[in-house]
């Protein structure tokens, strides 16, 4: 017990003192967020290849746009690309331009959304803690640190956001743009602007000379210049954001964020109020002025084709019907967040519990900066409310309330962060929620340990459980073989023991401390391993393929993929490729080809074997280039294809 105590008064004198020396606050700040976004997003980011399918359909597109000059149409493999808008193919351009055409550039975008946002939660959650020490006229600089740490990793180390801020598609632009947004609104909501706090814990505490006291000083709400066009900066960043949403996606840019916005000031009262201080109709202005133009220059370039396509069929159908085949279950998106957020996704319903944000009177009655935790509940629920009734479901989807979820968890926490000796001057008003409780505490812990203990079971069998991958025939041996599985168990085993260790001693602010600690023992030792044997055995030969056909294609000869589509083959090799789904349809084309005469007098086949032994050529009928995993590189000659009779039963 002695060594315990003595445990957390070195730590409180550690963070007392960071709290008094602001060049330190900042530095220490800085070093903690570097650390964790490197570990989430920048180690390796470059070094695996990019995966199909999706990735290299944004990184093809961004090159043409970046070798063709064309930045208003994006284009994929000679065919226009209408599914997403532009910023990000703007984004993969401009990094092709600093730094190569490479996977890195690819990635870079989404890596620095996500980082950007984590400083940005970070900086908030610190401001949100500072605000109410200095209301409440305590010194809690343990508190104040740990919880604002915590919640950076919890927003960073998580698996969908470490998946999509390391996958070069406009998700986690979007995502970035959308919860920087959100947070920017709620700093201008709350205040922010004049406190002189840039939440790092430098102002002191106390009122002197002020002539106010802390109730009056924070009763004052942000009452809008008269003579001043535009609102506060957070607000106007919260404008500029939404446009970049929009121009990452479309229109949900804008109507997530609004439905949230609007959800939360109807519920604590103050939508006239609020709107009027932002000043909307400048508001508005600003987002039309960032946003339209692209719209208005791609339609006129490509009329209905991209109005049919884009508003259409990418957005409309994509919430009214299923799309390519994207249906799921109305539980679809419990399971998303349980294992996208997971390991801390088992504290979401005590973090909500304890908000009870149902009682409507108490958090109309606390100061807008308390009001906090419950706008990330509205940002939690709207999200997840609103994809749920969409018709197509994705897992990406509801990537823009992990952030939400992290400050919901990193609050809850913070009733636990206490320091060992608190200063009060005067007495106050309570917090906005009441403290955890211990019973609640409890329960979510012991199924916290069941969680991971389940968890840990499932990566032990989980040959049993993932399908077969036609690109890697003994997919399942090479799993095993690796050992990955048996070091993931481990890992979560033991994180399920430290856990009910904790539980036991009552140790409560060390287990989320244990979850990720774990999770970033399963990020370096399961999934970087993991990543790197999914490359070479699944996207290596495609890659190596592509060598091949730069070096063998002749000038205007056709490349053909047969039975599958690979849009990372488009990228490396730099050609276009044409795409036939059946055996009887590649011999047909050749025949055709053959018919016209064309020069040069042959095709390149890159053809699944199973396809390709389906086409029952000769072996005087081609030449082998290249054989990589489950793909062969031929060349057909068009003399030999002119009049030969093929029967593909």
């Amino acid at each position: 017990m002695r060594m315990k105590l003595s445990v957390k008064h070195t730590v409180d004198r550690w963070f007392n003192k960071i709290a008094k020396n602001p060049a330190l606050s900042l530095t220490v700040s800085i070093l903690w967020l570097i650390v964790v976004g490197w570990v989430a997003f920048g180690w390796n980011l470059g070094n695996i290849g990019l995966i199909d399918e999706t990735e290299p359909l944004f990184a093809e597109a961004s090159r043409q746009m970046y070798v063709t000059g064309d930045w208003i149409t994006p284009f994929f493999n000679g065919d226009t690309r209408f599914d997403k808008p532009a910023l990000i193919y703007w984004c993969q351009a401009i990094a092709y331009h600093l730094i190569g055409v490479n996977e890195w550039a690819v990635r870079l975008p989404s890596a620095i959304a996500a980082f950007g946002l984590v400083c940005l939660g970070f900086y908030t959650i610190q401001w949100y803690l500072a605000k109410q020490d200095e209301l409440e006229q305590v010194s809690r600089p343990t508190r104040r640190y740990l919880t604002s740490f915590i919640a950076a990793a919890l927003m960073a180390l998580n698996p969908e956001t470490i998946i999509w801020a390391r996958t070069g598609v406009s998700d986690m632009l979007l995502t970035g743009c959308m919860a920087s947004a959100l947070l920017c609104f709620f700093l201008g909501y709350a205040g922010k602007e004049g406190t002189g706090d840039w939440g790092l814990g430098i102002r002191k505490l106390g009122t002197e000379g002020s002539g106010l006291r802390s109730e009056e000083k924070f009763s004052q709400s942000p009452i809008p210049n008269p003579q001043s066009l535009f609102p506060n900066k957070w607000y106007l960043a919260f404008y500029v954001l939404i446009a970049g949403a929009i121009l990452t996606k479309g229109p949900v840019g804008i109507v997530l964020p609004g439905l949230i916005v609007a959800a939360f000031l109807l519920y604590v009262g103050k939508m006239r109020e609020v709107l009027r201080e932002m000043h909307l109709l400048v508001g508005t202005l600003i987002i039309l002025a960032l946003s339209v133009p692209w719209y208005a220059l791609v339609i006129w370039r490509n009329g209905w084709n991209y109005i049919n396509s884009f508003f259409g069929y990418h957005n409309l159908e994509r919430f009214t019907e299923v799309v390519n085949g994207h249906s799921a279950p109305w539980y679809f998106y419990f399971v998303v967040v349980l294992l996208g957020f997971a390991p801390y996704s088992v504290y979401l319903p005590a973090s909500i519990i304890k908000l009870k944000f149902w009682q409507r009177s108490h958090w109309r009655s606390v100061e807008r900066f308390q009001q906090f935790g419950l706008f990330a509940w509205f940002w939690f629920a709207s999200i997840f409310a609103f994809f749920c009734i969409a018709v197509t479901k994705l897992p990406s989807y509801v990537l823009p309330l992990m952030p939400a979820a992290a400050i919901l968890v990193a609050l809850l926490w913070s009733d636990v962060f206490s320091d060992t000796k608190t200063r009060q001057t005067i007495p106050v008003s309570p917090s906005p929620t009441l403290p955890i409780s211990a019973s609640l505490l409890r329960i979510s812990g012991w199924v916290n340990v069941v969680f991971l203990s389940i968890l840990a079971t499932a990566l032990l069998n989980i040959t049993h459980i993932l399908g077969t991958d036609p690109a890697i025939s003994n997919f399942h041996e090479l799993i095993q073989q690796s050992g990955l599985p048996v070091i993931a168990g481990i890992i979560w085993l033991v994180s399920a023991v430290l856990v009910a260790g904790l539980l036991l001693s009552r140790r409560w602010n060390y287990i989320i401390g244990i979850n990720l600690i774990g999770f970033v023992a399963f990020v370096i030792f399961v999934l970087t391993p993991a990543s790197f044997f999914i490359d070479r055995e699944r996207q290596l030969p495609l890659r190596e393929l592509s060598a091949v056909i730069l070096e063998a294609k002749q000038p205007n000869e056709e490349l053909i993929m047969l039975g599958f589509k690979k849009p990372s083959v488009v990228f490396y090799s730099h050609i276009h490729v044409n795409y036939l789904k059946f055996p009887q349809e590649a011999v047909e084309h050749i025949k055709n080809q053959a018919a016209k005469g064309l020069k040069p007098s042959s095709v390149l086949l890159l053809a699944e074997q199973k396809k390709f032994l389906q086409m029952d050529l000769q072996p005087d009928d081609y030449k082998n280039l290249s054989t990589k995993g489950a793909y062969n590189l031929v060349r057909v000659p068009f003399k030999k294809m002119k009049n030969q009779k093929i029967d593909i039963s």
